[in-house]
């Protein structure tokens, strides 16, 4: 029997052990294969040269299925930094976000991160970076949009006369 290869496998290896990270599943899986092969009775270090894991979390798998069983190898909860903006406050923006900038004391006509910022810090008295800002937009649903730039002194009809949708375009 012809052995099977995979082309670029190098490529393939790191692409497949991404898809196993981003995945709870994937990652609960490929913890029980590791200890799977464990019991099997290869060592840490070996079951952790053939599936691309350090030793020691190998170890620490095989550990934690030795003190709590199948409950061991689940994903558990990870406490990270706590959210500075309370659901209520989350809402509060939501809904300003409907409304004009103006309507809250703000001297633009458009939500921006900047803008949101100042909300926020105007607002709750909570210090948000612009960054985190233009995520919320996203978690809201919105998308940046830019308000088309208007050029002083122009002649309406010429410039319709030039835009590429209009039924005036000539070229």
């Amino acid at each position: 029997m012809k052995k099977t290869t995979i082309s670029d496998a190098e490529i393939i290896v790191f692409a497949l052990q991404d898809e196993i990270r981003r995945s709870h599943e994937a990652r609960y899986d490929h913890r029980l294969h590791a200890v799977l092969l464990v019991a099997q009775g290869l060592s840490c270090r070996k079951v952790a040269q053939l599936l691309g894991d350090s030793p020691r979390a190998v170890a620490y798998w095989a550990r934690r299925f030795e003190d709590e069983g199948l409950a061991g190898l689940a994903e558990a909860e990870r406490p990270g930094r706590p959210r500075r903006l309370q659901p209520d406050q989350l809402n509060q923006i939501d809904g300003a976000l409907r409304n004009s900038p103006s309507d809250y004391g703000l001297s633009v006509n458009l939500w921006d991160g900047k803008t949101l910022s100042a909300f926020i810090q105007k607002q709750f008295g909570i210090d948000l970076g612009v960054r985190q800002c233009q995520r919320l937009f996203r978690q809201f649903g919105f998308r940046l949009r830019k308000p088309r730039p208007m050029i002083a002194h122009a002649d309406p009809n010429e410039q319709l006369r030039f835009k590429k949708n209009s039924k005036a375009f000539k070229r």
